[in-house]
Order: C-alpha cells, then structure tokens, then sequence
C-alpha cells in the first residue's frame, strides 16, 4: 500500500482542522446568536465531543475554522478564571478542575472563513497554519459515539500507507443522494482503496453503499489542487471535487469506521444522539430509561 511519493511524510498526525463557519439555518432561532457547533448535548457542546476525539487520536494542535458571531466557541475554549474562583469559593473545586481541563485539550487556534465558500474553501483558510505536514479535518457537528476514537481507528491506516485516509459508513443506497459516495476495491476487512467520489448521487447512479462521513486525513497536496478548482454546486469549493483529484495523483484509502455517527447539524440526528448518550449517562441514564419506557408503553 502506498508508494514512494508518500515515503518523506510524516508518520505522526499532529494538527486537526475543525470547520465551524456555517450558519446553522437549520436549527433557526437557537442559532440566531449562538454557534451551532455550542449547541448542548447533555452537559457538553457538541463541537467539545469532536475536539476530545481528535485529542484522544493524537492530535495536540486544533485549528478552528469560524465565522461571523462564533465567539463562544473561542471563549468555550479559553481560560475563565472568574468562573473557576466562583466555583473554588463554593466549595467546587472538581467543577473548577472539569473547567481548566477544557482549555487545556489541544493548543488552540482560530481563523475566519469570511464568505461561505464551501468545505474546501474552509480547509484553505488554515493553508498557513498547516504548512508541509499531514492532517486531520473532522466536521464540527458531526459526532461520533465508538468505543476506539474514529480518528484514531484512521491515523493507524495512516501510519501504514502514508496516503490520505477518508472515514466511511455503510448506509441504505436509497439515501445516497444525502452524501458523498466512494468507489472502491476491498482490501482488508474494514480497508478499502478509493478510486473515485461522487457527491450526493441518485441511488442508481451510487457507485457503493459507503459513504463519506465527517472525518478525513490529507496531505499538503490537497491545497494546491483546491486552490486550482473552480467553484462548484452554490458556487462553492467542493472537497469531494478535490479529493476527486487527488485520488487519481495517488493512493487514497477509506476506513469502515467503528462505531455510530450523529450528525447533529440536523434536527433528527441531533435528538438521536441527545436520547443515545442520555441512556448511556451513568448518573441518570436509568432513570432516563425507565422515563422513556413510560412514555412509550
């Protein structure tokens, strides 16, 4: 797997690109002042669960792509002594510790996408903070539940090939036409080698029934080939257009990802993942449990 242009990249994923600039139209008024990304699930933001995964992976470096009236994912992630004394002076000194231990996940950075010119366009935004190495770009609002990090179970496929890994589910084909779609060969038992991508195609038309879903590793080559495209569906750089591209340049690899994906950008997948991670609390998940079971019978 892999091939000698891969041979001088480094082994270590170290930096994570999160876009967080969208809108978030579809959770209209909640949105109107508050990032979609802070929207909480239980007792975190979503975009908090995202950055502990990458953490967990390996990553030590997160670079947050934001936009207009997305301060409150900065200060989520910022020092707040005045908050932290408050709880120390109430006696919540393991609150004030649960507080502290946020803005010391990752070593944080942020830069604006201006105008939304689609997910290609955001990960171009950060082309100076990354520089010459290998990276990770995971959607701000698309969780994971599993019970080995998604992007972990990727950087090991990585550390193997070299070569850009894109995490991948199985869905029913009739919902094809929601994501991007990968032409592949199996390799191995959750492996495979991409040869192609379509994004959002009819069911008929879908070269698999494995969909790309929010989480990647790529290589610096992706940046000149983004820059080269011309904008695409709503006028935008489309990734799927550039991992296109860099797929016929070199080997790209796909992961059948462990575990379940919540997309919480959608009002659905939200209340899937808010009644999923409930009944796993351990303080009240049972009583949550029993609750449901209530309701329903």
């Amino acid at each position: 797997m892999g091939t000698h242009v891969n041979m001088m990249r480094n082994h270590q994923i170290k930096k994570a690109i999160i876009p967080a600039a969208g809108m978030g139209t579809r959770f209209l008024p909640a949105t109107k002042a508050s990032p979609k990304e802070m929207l909480p699930l239980l007792d975190k933001p979503v975009i908090q669960y995202v950055v502990e995964e990458a953490v967990a992976s390996g990553i030590t470096e997160i670079i947050i792509v934001t936009g207009r009236g997305k301060r409150a994912i900065e200060d989520h992630f910022d020092v707040s002594f005045e908050l932290e004394e408050m709880l120390k002076r109430a006696g919540k000194n393991d609150k004030a510790k649960e507080m502290r231990k946020i803005s010391e996940l990752a070593d944080f950075c942020y830069i604006r996408q201006k105008e939304a010119l689609g997910l290609g366009h955001a990960i171009l935004c950060a082309k100076n903070l990354i520089g010459d190495e290998p990276f990770a770009v995971l959607l701000g609002d698309d969780v994971m539940d599993s019970r080995y990090p998604a992007l972990r179970q990727m950087a090991e496929i990585y550390r193997r090939t070299l070569s850009p890994i894109i995490g991948v589910q199985q869905i029913p084909r009739s919902e094809s036409s929601h994501y991007g779609m990968v032409q592949t060969k199996r390799l191995e038992e959750t492996l495979y080698e991409i040869s192609d991508l379509v994004e959002k195609p009819l069911p008929a038309d879908a070269p698999s029934d494995l969909a790309v879903i929010g989480r990647y590793i790529l290589v610096p080559e992706i940046f000149d080939i983004l820059e080269s495209l011309s904008p695409g569906k709503n006028n935008e750089i489309q990734l799927t257009d550039g991992l296109r591209k860099l797929a016929h340049q070199e080997a790209m690899y796909g992961v059948l990802l462990e575990g379940t994906r919540f997309d919480t950008g959608d009002k659905l997948g939200f209340l899937k993942a808010t009644v999923e991670f409930g009944l796993k609390n351990q303080e009240w998940g049972t009583a949550f449990r029993q609750y449901l079971k209530e309701l329903l019978y």
